[in-house]
């Protein structure tokens, strides 16, 4: 390609960037790394077949300008972890939320699914809880204590021990590993979707198990204490795998493994904002729930304040800031791909 079809090409995009980089309005992080990325290809391309010409000059220039003003940025920018978690995620979960929705309706399919299927055979609970977890419970209901098996921990232990596993069933389902022939294999999507299923059938059939033992009431207004955000967050970490797996599988019109890089970002971006969720689950859990004989006007309120809470941060303030960043005019970087040289060029 000869360097006057290249510089007429690329042109009106270099200098797009150039001047939204400048901008002091919002700029999207990751929008900003991939115009990067696609300006240090073209400054590449210009080394190698146009050494010494202005066109490498000004692309080395601006590239290195760029660059300066990013980690310039990344040094002096202060409150920057309280933007990440007041803009950057919700700004993500916005742009992801189709994937979110579709996650959470997953889940109430197959939560539906269990509490059919448990209707339908009273031994499909032992099949997904275990004879040994149905047995206790089946004991301590009979004992007059349904729940007696959130006080059998001592506190600290019960926190640390749920807070890392509920950590690391997010961070599966959001890979979506699935085990198949003796190994474990990141699925993505269909791994996601899997986890999902297991976790609705799962907490479908538990929660008709209670409704069938006559203790309903007593197991919503005690297990959903801590239930409420530890279920939300493995929706919304189900989501956020859905995103990285569908940017694998519909690249739409970037190179497929850069739409799966910008995805695996936004869905490791969310994930990384549910893990204060997951411990704050974990502390109720552990130091709340086994409380069963507090005031019900209590365990009502906290858990209509967690929903409150999953309802303003994951759907009311995503929606707030992506008004408020249209009415500002917040630029996009996404840099157009470059056209394929012909032959004749």
């Amino acid at each position: 390609m000869r360097e006057a079809v290249f510089v007429r090409r690329h042109a009106d995009d270099w200098e797009a960037f150039e001047k939204r980089v400048d901008s002091k309005e919002y700029v999207d992080p990751d929008e900003v790394a991939e115009g990067y990325v696609r300006l240090t290809d073209d400054l590449a391309y210009a080394r190698t077949f146009y050494p010494g010409s202005a066109t490498a000059a000004y692309l080395n220039g601006l590239a290195g300008q760029v660059h300066h003003q990013i980690y310039r940025n990344r040094r002096e920018e202060r409150g920057r972890l309280l933007k990440f978690w007041a803009e950057e995620i919700p700004r993500t979960v916005y742009t992801e939320r189709r994937a979110l929705f579709w996650a959470l309706v997953t889940f109430i399919l197959s939560m539906l699914i269990g509490v059919v299927s448990a209707a339908s055979d009273h031994l499909f609970v032992r099949l997904i809880l275990g004879d040994g977890y149905v047995n206790m419970t089946l004991a301590n209901i009979e004992g007059g204590d349904p729940m007696a098996v959130y006080k059998e921990m001592y506190q600290v232990d019960m926190f640390s021990m749920i807070a890392l596993n509920n950590i690391m069933v997010s961070f599966l389902t959001f890979i979506g590993l699935f085990r198949s022939a003796g190994m474990v294999l990141p699925a993505f999507s269909f791994g996601a979707a899997y986890h999902l299923f297991n976790n609705g059938v799962m907490v479908g059939s538990f929660q008709y198990f209670f409704f069938e033992q006559g203790v309903f009431w007593e197991s919503v207004r005690t297990i959903w204490i801590h239930g409420t955000l530890e279920i939300s967050a493995i929706i919304i970490a189900g989501g956020a795998g859905l995103a990285m797996g569908n940017s694998l599988l519909f690249p739409g019109t970037y190179p497929r493994l850069v739409s799966f890089r910008r995805g695996a970002i936004r869905g490791l971006k969310i994930v990384i904002g549910l893990i204060p969720i997951f411990l704050a689950a974990a502390l109720l859990e552990g130091f709340v729930t086994r409380y069963t004989g507090m005031p019900v006007a209590l365990s009502v309120a906290i858990i209509f304040g967690s929903l409150a809470f999953i309802l303003w941060y994951f759907v009311w303030l995503p929606r707030k800031i992506h008004k408020l960043d249209a009415e500002q005019g917040a630029p996009s970087l996404a840099i157009v791909s470059p056209k394929p040289a012909l032959d004749n060029d």
